[in-house]
Parts: structure tokens; sequence; C-alpha cells
């Protein structure tokens, strides 16, 4: 099976000029944890991860904590937020490298490519390397699990 049969294809993404707020925002509105960030041609340059956005929230200190078992809130750290300054800047300064597979794949080449790189979601590109979709590891699993014989799982 290939991974255009399992992908989904309303993939909300966004422009290289959009700002980290504009980002923020658009990930609150539509509950997502992911954005591609395309070109003029709408191909895949960059990831925002909900992550990226959430370390902005994260004390410089945290690196130097080896174990935050014992800290139950951070106390007025947990009120501050990035600045305007901050928000303001293009995705570019905080976006991944990006990482895609092309629509024609097999399912198992698009895990792989997700356990090797410890990834959770993969844009799904088309031959002339245009976002058409995203896949995820539970759509990839689904589909392999999918396809067992039902009467040999007991």
């Amino acid at each position: 099976m290939k991974i255009e049969f399992c992908m989904k294809r309303n993939v909300v993404f966004i422009p290289l000029d959009t700002t980290i707020g504009e980002a923020a925002l658009l990930m609150v509105k539509k509950h997502i944890g992911i954005l591609p960030v395309v070109d003029g041609k709408d191909k895949p340059v960059g990831m925002v991860y909900m992550s990226d956005l959430l370390s902005l929230e994260l004390p410089d200190f945290i690196d130097l904590i080896i174990d935050v078992d014992f800290v139950h809130d951070f106390g007025a750290v947990e009120t501050t937020r990035p600045g305007q300054d901050q928000l303001s800047q293009p995705v570019s300064s905080i976006m991944q490298p990006v990482m895609t597979v092309e629509e024609n794949d097999g399912l198992l080449r698009g895990y792989a490519h997700m356990v090797q790189n410890d990834l959770y979601d993969l844009p799904v590109t088309n031959d002339a390397g245009k976002l058409v979709g995203v896949v995820s590891r539970v759509d990839i699993g689904t589909a392999v699990l999918s396809m067992w014989p039902a009467g040999e799982i007991k």
C-alpha cells in the first residue's frame, strides 16, 4: 500500500514569511501540533512543531536541571510569555529542517523514516515536490494493521 491511501489531505501549512505569533495562533485555532512551512511554489522548506513554540516558554535554566521530577511548577516563570519582539520574528528563525516522503512511497518506508528520525508526522509531496498531505505514525500503523489477516488475531 502507498502513503497516498492513508495520508491526511487537508493540510494546514504556512508560508515562509509567517510570524511566530501567527503560527502559534494557527496551531491553537486548528488544534494541531505541526505546521509545514512552504515556499512560493508550495514546496516544503521547513517544519514548525508545537515543541518549537513551547520551548520559547521554558526558562533557560531548564538545560541545567537533570531531573525535573521534583519541580511541581516553576512559580513566577509559569506566567511569563514571549514578548512581541519574539512573536513578530519569522518562523524561519525557529523552524526545523523538513523531511518528506512522496505519496507513492510505501508505508514501511515512511514509517522507517519516522522511527530513524524520531518523528511522528511527515509532510507528503507529489512528484513535483509540492505538499499534498501529511502522514502520521498512527495513519501508517492502522493502514498496516488493517492488512493483517483477521482470522489470525486472537
